[in-house]
């Protein structure tokens, strides 16, 4: 009987292995006539949009002087103050930003750029620099290096916000970090340095706000003074700002609602709830401003969007029109290199708005940076005369002659024209007769004079001639 039992049990096993089989088989082929009919279907192709995402855009030719000269003041700035430049990752792990900006906040909660990789990873476009800055401070072990440790950054920054004049979902910032010193007078150079860039730029009429928002410690005490307040005006608030009564009670104070500024003008202030330690920061920090003759103003309701900033915060604003506009800002996080896992670190930084810079540059007529102008122009005629002027371009270019030409043109009429628009003082003309002989025309633009010279002695004749119209010029 056990015996029997056995053999049902086996015989059934099969039927059951063979009846899959049979199904297995079936899906595969169904599977194989379902991609078959797939191939077979015409493909409907998306159609090209050309235009960027919402929020993006490019930066055409025409727009680069303004940038050129925001990239070279920067340049000489970061040089003159002893900043050192670091560039970090555009996308980093999403719980960077979520850890160091803090949950509540409008970053994390609506404008993060985040995502799963193919291998998983939760990661983010990062919406602003300074926690991949701390990051890489940490990574890198600089907490070994000699004190205060300047670093400088620039690039895109990525916010899915609503976008707005100067602030573009894929907007430019330079941000300027120093770890390792608490002495608030690292808190007015930055705001010094501020200033000098932003002159530098042509853009003067500035206003540097200020407040103090204590540390950690003294900071509590006041948040459960605030969070009462507020709780008693709960019903004059707007429904973001009751949402921050549980999430982020010192955002109310920078909320934008008519109903909410009234309520935050008669709130209490953070600069008379602060510790010692706190006020005397704040205290030598004005002094310095006041010393430096910096116009700036102490404003009890700004707060800054992130959760990792303490002590000082700032923002620079200009005027446009009668309203007010915000170039950038920053202050004080001592806490976050710690909160991250590093050693606990003093820190101040700013960021400014560079698309917002350009916008402030043109509305106040400021110079954009102007390129040096080719003095020299080479023409050339015939196939072989074509040959020979690429080799005689590197030539010139490689002793420091800038050169302009207009390749790819087969009329010498049509290249003349380009180099009288141009406005050189020197047009190099080589034709076929020139090319077989390695000689070239040099004409003088300015005394009209013009020779023949082998393309050994062009650089030194064409050298000659440019100092001899410098000096005439000069007289």
């Amino acid at each position: 009987m056990a015996k029997a039992k056995k053999v049902l049990k086996k015989s059934n096993k099969k039927a059951a292995n063979k009846k899959k089989s049979v199904r297995k088989f079936a899906g595969k082929a169904k599977a194989k006539k379902t991609a078959k009919k797939d191939k077979l279907k015409p493909k409907i192709e998306e159609p090209i949009l050309l235009q960027p995402l919402r929020g993006m855009r490019d930066i055409l030719p025409g727009e680069q002087p303004y940038w050129n000269q925001v990239r070279r003041v920067l340049s000489r700035s970061v040089q003159e103050y002893g900043f050192q430049r670091i560039d970090t990752p555009v996308v980093e792990y999403a719980n960077l930003f979520i850890r160091s900006v803090g949950e509540g906040t409008d970053i994390v909660d609506k404008e993060m750029y985040s995502f799963n990789t193919k291998g998983g990873d939760r990661v983010a476009l990062r919406p602003e620099f300074t926690a991949s800055i701390a990051r890489a401070y940490i990574q890198h072990g600089m907490n070994v290096l000699p004190k205060p440790i300047k670093l400088f950054s620039t690039g895109p920054v990525y916010r899915y916000d609503r976008p707005q004049e100067g602030r573009y979902r894929e907007h430019r910032q330079a941000n300027f970090d120093i770890f390792g010193e608490m002495d608030p007078i690292l808190d007015a150079q930055l705001i010094q340095l501020a200033s000098r860039v932003l002159g530098n730029l042509g853009i003067k009429d500035v206003q540097f706000q200020v407040n103090s928002i204590g540390c950690s410690e003294c900071r509590k005490d006041y948040q459960d003074l605030l969070t009462s307040y507020l709780e008693s005006k709960r019903q004059k608030l707007c429904q973001k700002c009751k949402d921050r009564l549980i999430t982020n009670t010192l955002r109310i104070l920078d909320c934008k609602e008519d109903k909410c500024m009234q309520v935050a003008s008669s709130a209490p202030q953070s600069v008379d709830h602060l510790c010692p330690e706190c006020r005397t920061h704040f205290k030598n920090f004005l002094e310095y401003l006041d010393e430096l003759d910096l116009p700036y103003l102490i404003n009890p309701r700004l707060v800054r969007g992130l959760n990792y900033y303490t002590k000082t915060v700032f923002e620079i604003w200009s005027e446009k029109e009668g309203k007010k506009h915000s170039l950038g800002g920053g202050g004080r996080y001592d806490g976050l290199i710690k909160s991250l896992g590093g050693e606990d670190t003093p820190a101040i930084g700013f960021g400014l708005g560079i698309d917002r810079l350009i916008i402030e540059m043109k509305r106040v007529n400021a110079k954009s940076y102007k390129e040096s102008r080719p003095k020299v122009f080479l023409a050339q005629l015939g196939d072989l005369a074509k040959k020979k002027s690429l080799k005689l371009f590197a030539e010139l270019e490689k002793n420091g002659i800038l050169v302009a030409e207009s390749f790819g043109r087969g009329s010498l009429k049509s290249q003349l024209r380009t180099a009288d628009r141009l406005g050189v003082e020197i047009t190099l003309i080589i034709g076929q007769k020139e090319a077989l002989d390695g000689t070239i025309i040099v004409k003088d633009m300015i005394s009209s004079n013009q020779e023949t010279v082998t393309n050994e002695k062009l650089a030194d004749i064409v050298k000659k001639i440019l100092k001899s119209n410098v000096i005439v010029s000069k007289k």
